[in-house]
């Protein structure tokens, strides 16, 4: 199974860019089929409530479950104090994980936790500022990250070098393939932390899914190693432990649950 693990979904109201007015799915779904792609991990637009946003990607997941996965989008510092009651509302919803980017704000001790009380990974675009990574995962060790584009969408060459060394030296920091320009980058992250650290992603729908697809093919991996990157990896991530979900969804609203569930 070949499963994208980036992709956008749903209508932002920002208006600057595509990246927060609109993620069309149509011509994507298209162009994934094609190069075929399985299913996709959906995620919000930037959007000013992402309350919302996280809603219309459930609407689209709960339509679609055999081609996608949703995860929210929370702001770490606009939704501040309210963080685990999205969460648990998400979780409820049928959402996968969370989505944090440091165009925003930078994650927080409360986003964190609440990944790792509902044992959901977080896919957090630092945007090239890559050494809170090192906090994260010794802070964390049983939460999940999955960094896009290597650490850097803007071709950071110095950034994506710094993360290769974190996918080696931490079991909970993963990378997507999404906007890599630096194929040789992908080469090295895979012979230095392992195909079991790299998953395929496209950050769809405004990259071209088979051209990002094609990346990971030219890698030219044994078929077991290239599975893990083309969905094993996504799938293990997703299918941690999850008992006492709606339970918590239950103390959260009557704001009783704490760091971690019992």
């Amino acid at each position: 199974m070949v499963i994208d693990c980036h992709c956008h979904a749903g209508q932002g109201d920002g208006f600057t860019g595509p990246w927060d007015t609109a993620a069309p799915l149509g011509l994507y779904r298209r162009r994934a089929l094609r190069a075929g792609i399985d299913r996709t991990v959906l995620l919000p637009a930037f959007h000013s409530d992402y309350a919302e946003a996280n809603r219309e990607v459930a609407r689209i997941v709960a339509r679609h479950p055999e081609r996608f996965y949703g995860f929210a989008f929370v702001h770490p510092a606009r939704d501040r104090g309210r963080v685990l009651a999205m969460v648990a509302e998400a979780v409820e919803l049928g959402l996968r994980g969370l989505k944090v980017h440091r165009r925003d704000a930078r994650i927080t001790r409360e986003v964190c936790e609440a990944a790792r009380a509902f044992r959901l990974p977080i896919l957090y675009d630092v945007m090239g500022q890559v050494a809170p990574i090192e906090l994260l995962a010794t802070e964390y060790p049983g939460v999940p990250f999955i960094i896009p584009h290597l650490g850097s969408f803007s071709d950071d060459w110095a950034a994506q070098r710094a993360l290769l060394d974190m996918l080696v030296r931490h079991p909970n920091v993963h990378a997507d393939t999404s906007g890599v320009r630096r194929f040789d980058l992908l080469v090295e992250a895979v012979r230095r932390a392992g195909p079991e650290k790299l998953l395929f992603g496209s950050d769809g729908p405004w990259l071209h899914p088979g051209v990002e697809l094609a990346k990971v093919r030219e890698l030219q991996l044994p078929a077991p190693a290239e599975q893990l990157v083309l969905g094993g990896n996504l799938l293990r991530l997703l299918g941690r432990p999850r008992a006492g979900l709606s339970r918590a969804a239950r103390l959260v609203r009557a704001g009783l649950i704490g760091e971690t569930l019992p």
